[in-house]
């Protein structure tokens, strides 16, 4: 396992367009690499509220079985903005878009993929052509790592003909949010060198007011450590679990860092992976946190009023294709 090393360049793509459109796409996400991080603040405790916050803040933890997938309704004065992390497999792509179109969302501001593994990312193309997409980002791995699997190529091949360009994620990127939350992006780092995609997601922080969550992705022990290392202020009143509670992430160190009141995993029922695995169950109730999993409580809806979190949970699940 090594932490560092030199960035590799993009993967190609079969046929000229597609290679032309990725060489632009990667001197994009080059030239927006210095101003990303430019102004990201190295630690956020709380963020003022604006007078008008309407209903609050919404995280939903959608229910996509054995994959992962938040829709974070931030309020905004022209209606919530609209963050969604991740999508689960390609089965959910009609599911997840009803699920979304019943909560009237019709508009994703920011399209967040934390890494190119398809319990995460595999119905994002039909995402991306179904709805008007604000933002998207997504980490850039090294050639060696960097997948050739259908999901993302159709996602590259989606964004390409909706001409969104796709802004890199990396640490202190900036992700856009409206007044009264702010985001904050640990991990990957830049010059990262995972042997696994796991490690390069997408790490990310969001304040509302004086409560916080953080998400993880799959991100494993190794990135939380070199998080820690970083010396990020990680603390959140919710936690994400890592990898769908895999041993290999909320690691004991990190875990007492992040000093969550509440974590949600998701994962998906009698999945053949033993997630979550009992020696994070363990952890979470050593550490006295409430934990909430979506193959138990379905999707899971946390409420922040900026100052409160509340939780509902047996939300409906998001239905997948036969």
């Amino acid at each position: 396992m090594k932490q560092q090393g030199r960035r590799k360049p993009m993967p190609r793509r079969y046929g000229p367009v597609a290679g032309l459109f990725l060489l632009a796409m990667l001197f994009i996400l080059s030239s927006r690499m210095g101003p990303l991080g430019t102004d990201a603040p190295e630690d956020i405790s709380q963020v003022p509220l604006p007078d008008n916050t309407g209903q609050g803040l919404e995280v939903y933890f959608l229910d996509v079985g054995q994959g992962d997938s938040q829709l974070i309704r931030i309020p905004g004065e022209a209606g919530p903005f609209n963050v969604l992390i991740d999508t689960g497999e390609y089965a959910y792509a009609d599911g997840l878009t009803a699920y979304l179109q019943d909560l009237e969302v019709e508009k994703i501001d920011a399209l967040v993929s934390t890494h190119p593994h398809t319990d995460h990312m595999g119905c994002m193309a039909r995402i991306i052509q179904r709805f008007d997409i604000g933002s998207l980002y997504m980490p850039l791995l090294p050639d060696d790592q960097t997948p050739t699997t259908r999901a993302y190529e159709k996602l590259l091949d989606a964004a390409e003909d909706k001409g969104l360009t796709i802004i890199r994620l990396h640490e202190d990127a900036l992700l856009e949010s409206p007044a009264g939350a702010q985001f904050q992006v640990m991990a990957p780092r830049m010059d990262a060198d995972w042997e696994g995609a796991n490690n390069y997601s997408a790490v990310l922080r969001l304040v509302y007011g004086e409560t916080s969550f953080l998400f993880t992705g799959d991100a494993e022990s190794e990135s939380e450590r070199v998080i820690l290392d970083d010396g990020y202020g990680v603390g959140a009143d919710v936690l994400k679990c890592g990898h769908h509670g895999s041993s290999s992430s909320t690691t004991k160190a990190f875990l007492s860092q992040v000093d969550p009141r509440y974590a949600v995993i998701s994962c998906g029922l009698d999945n053949s992976y033993g997630h979550p695995h009992k020696e994070v169950l363990a952890r979470l109730e050593k550490q006295g946190v409430t934990l909430y999993r979506t193959d138990q409580d379905g999707t899971v809806l946390a409420k922040s009023d900026g100052k409160e979190i509340t939780f509902e949970t047996g939300l409906p699940s998001v239905e997948a294709a036969d």
